[in-house]
């Protein structure tokens, strides 16, 4: 027998729809200003293992050399980000949320049990609430990763008048590379979580449209069992 449970809150949903295309501009608008001095790489002396990034990567996107463009959409839709990023925070607070999102003791070794199951390198399956201890920890690690795009944001936009900031980065050059390799992550988060939809199917996708989902009754009571078993 099934049943239409409540899974998100319309204010998660919100947060979480409005974010999607604001970082997406965002990583687009940076790209857009790192071509104009495209300096990192992997390798050592003249030897370039990986660069990032070589023309043909921008010719293949379409990427056109407009820096004063990219500069005003990053900047623009950057209040957005951190707007957004604020709201959700104190509303995850306030409401209680963060009980249900926040890794606990359990979280980090029950994460790998969660990637080897993924991966199907072990059949059973840590007990499951709202959220699976993997998407704990790589939640609450996006949340510190936006405080952290923020605060080198901020040091390479205004390096004089955020020179604290600045200087609590590492300098000008270090925050510039801490704000790069956050993005890098942000990609990699947004390849990971795709895939992860993908294979969870289309009723977990359905729950952060609409907020409900569909569940059986029988599934329900094991893992309301499994959850009363566990330490």
């Amino acid at each position: 027998m099934k049943r239409i449970v409540k899974k998100h809150r319309l204010a998660t949903r919100w947060f979480h729809w409005v974010n999607f295309p604001v970082l997406a501009i965002m990583i687009w608008s940076g790209l857009l200003i790192y071509w104009a001095n495209g300096v990192y790489r992997l390798g050592w002396g003249d030897t370039t293992i990986l660069k990032f990034f070589p023309r043909s990567f921008y010719d293949a996107l379409y990427i056109p050399h407009h820096l004063a463009e990219g500069m005003a959409f990053h900047f623009f839709f950057m209040w957005f980000f951190f707007l957004n990023g604020i709201l959700y925070v104190l509303y995850t607070l306030f409401s209680g949320e963060w009980r249900e999102l926040l890794p606990n003791r359990h979280s980090f070794k029950e994460a790998w049990q969660v990637l080897l199951h993924d991966l199907h390198l072990r059949k059973a399956l840590p007990p499951q609430g709202k959220y699976n201890a993997a998407q704990r920890v790589a939640y609450t690690g996006i949340i510190i990763m936006g405080f952290g795009s923020i605060i080198t944001g901020l040091s390479i936009y205004k390096p004089v008048q955020f020179n604290w900031l600045c200087a609590l980065c590492g300098g000008y050059a270090a925050a510039r590379i801490e704000h790069f390799i956050l993005t890098i992550g942000y990609v990699l988060f947004f390849l990971i979580h795709i895939v992860q939809v993908i294979l969870a199917g289309w009723a977990n996708f359905r729950g952060m449209v609409t907020g409900f989902d569909v569940e059986e009754e029988a599934i329900k009571a094991v893992e309301e069992e499994q959850l009363n078993e566990a330490p």
